[in-house]
């Protein structure tokens, strides 16, 4: 179970360095500063009848990085490291979809955004809406008693949300960051987090990126390439864990898979 802020608070008078196998090379990493985001895992990007199934986009790729995951929160959760979670969702009246003709605007009319469905659980849903199905966790990776959950209304989980506040709070230093997709809330989450001096490390099989209907080109490894070079660390999640749990790093590389 994951720590209150109160309880956070007590532990962070340790320090708890371990090693983490990564890239471009090994990183120290201070458990007692850390935390885990998982960014959006929820039912409009990785469950049939969501906003990505409906639009015809494959979500086998967001279904691929579900259980790898599960691991890094079950050994965050041992490790009584804080699991963050950042949904992106939207006000029943989309009031903030954007103005007119911006990216995030044209996005939403592409995706159908506040459009009503029923969701495979009989319920009336409507995509990509605040208090609806589309926009809950996957079940998969359901919160816990603890976690923290943040809601946002672009593709970085600290634009417009207090994000930033609540790591502050917890004398976060150091973020694994998990979620989907790699080009768009993974790479922007990251490149925001940089610009804060966040230690950022992303474990590739935690991510992905389906590729543009048509086309067998996503995105995926060109992000990763940019967040290597520039940005953090890349990873994968039997590394994390290892870490999390105080092990000696592996020798296996990780796969870049997504």
């Amino acid at each position: 179970m994951s720590l209150s802020l109160e309880d956070w608070e007590e532990a962070m008078t340790e320090r708890r360095i371990v090693a983490l196998d990564a890239t471009p090379g090994p990183l120290e990493v201070d458990l007692a500063a850390t935390a885990v985001l998982v960014v959006d895992m929820q039912n409009d990007f990785g469950a049939a009848g969501g906003m990505f199934d409906l639009a015809g986009i494959d979500i086998s790729v967001v279904r691929r990085a579900i259980a790898p995951t599960a691991s890094v929160l079950a050994a965050a959760r041992a490790a009584r490291i804080p699991v963050i979670y950042v949904k992106e969702e939207l006000r029943p009246d989309l009031s903030d979809t954007g103005a007119e003709g911006s990216p995030h605007w044209r996005m939403c009319q592409r995706m159908r955004v506040g459009s009503e469905i029923t969701a495979p659980d009989g319920r009336p849903s409507r995509i990509h809406v605040a208090g609806t199905w589309n926009t809950e966790i996957l079940p998969e990776l359901a919160p816990e008693a603890g976690d923290l959950v943040v809601s946002k209304r672009r593709w970085s989980a600290f634009y417009g949300t207090d994000l930033a506040a609540q790591l502050r709070a917890r004398g976060i230093r150091y973020l694994v960051v998990t979620g989907c997709t790699t080009s768009l809330c993974i790479e922007s989450t990251i490149r925001d987090a940089a610009m804060r001096d966040y230690l950022c490390v992303l474990p590739v099989d935690c991510t992905g990126q389906p590729a543009r209907s048509g086309s067998s080109y996503s995105g995926h490894e060109e992000s990763l390439r940019i967040i290597e070079r520039s940005f953090g660390w890349l990873s994968c999640s039997e590394h994390v864990a290892r870490a999390f749990a105080g092990r000696q790093p592996a020798t296996m590389p990780c796969s870049r898979r997504g």
